[in-house]
């Protein structure tokens, strides 16, 4: 089930990572298959360090992103980063293709989320395992001061 993003009419709205007008963004898009959050991105030599590899801190942005979309559609609030352990299991090429990124929720303990993220290759190769802790907001919090429009606002009407 394609996600929707419902961020897309807030004023001032340019994240780098999902934010569709952002020249300079990943400009990632979201699914929900099997409470698990999906996204597919190709990347380009915009987004390389070493030639035709991608930059490691574009990995871990990519991470980071679906990471915090599991919080908004799973968890059903918003939150903040907390910690990332990324550990980069082989080179991801700017120039072979499509990438897939697969997370799901793997626990919660008390106000934290422990999100594990995984990152595909064209290849299907298991390329980046990460697992993201979220410090969760209330529910409450997240609507009244991080702009959090609610679950369902996820879900293409």
């Amino acid at each position: 089930m394609k996600l929707k993003n419902p961020y897309i009419k807030l004023d001032g709205y340019n994240c780098f990572g999902c934010a569709p007008h952002n020249p300079l963004g990943l400009k990632l898009k979201f699914e929900l298959k099997d409470e698990r959050i999906i996204s597919y991105w190709t990347p380009d030599a915009d987004y390389q360090g070493f030639y035709q590899i991608i930059h490691g801190g574009i990995i871990a942005t990519l991470v980071d992103e679906i990471a915090g979309w599991v919080v908004q559609v799973l968890c059903k609030t918003a939150g903040v980063t907390s910690e990332m352990q990324v550990k980069y299991l082989k080179p991801v090429y700017t120039n072979k293709g499509p990438l897939r990124l697969e997370a799901h929720l793997h626990a919660i303990k008390g106000r934290f989320a422990e999100i594990e993220v995984n990152l595909y290759d064209v290849d299907n190769e298991l390329c980046t395992k990460s697992i993201v802790t979220y410090y969760l907001f209330s529910e409450e919090l997240a609507k009244n001061k991080f702009h959090y429009p609610g679950g369902e606002a996820f879900y293409e009407d």
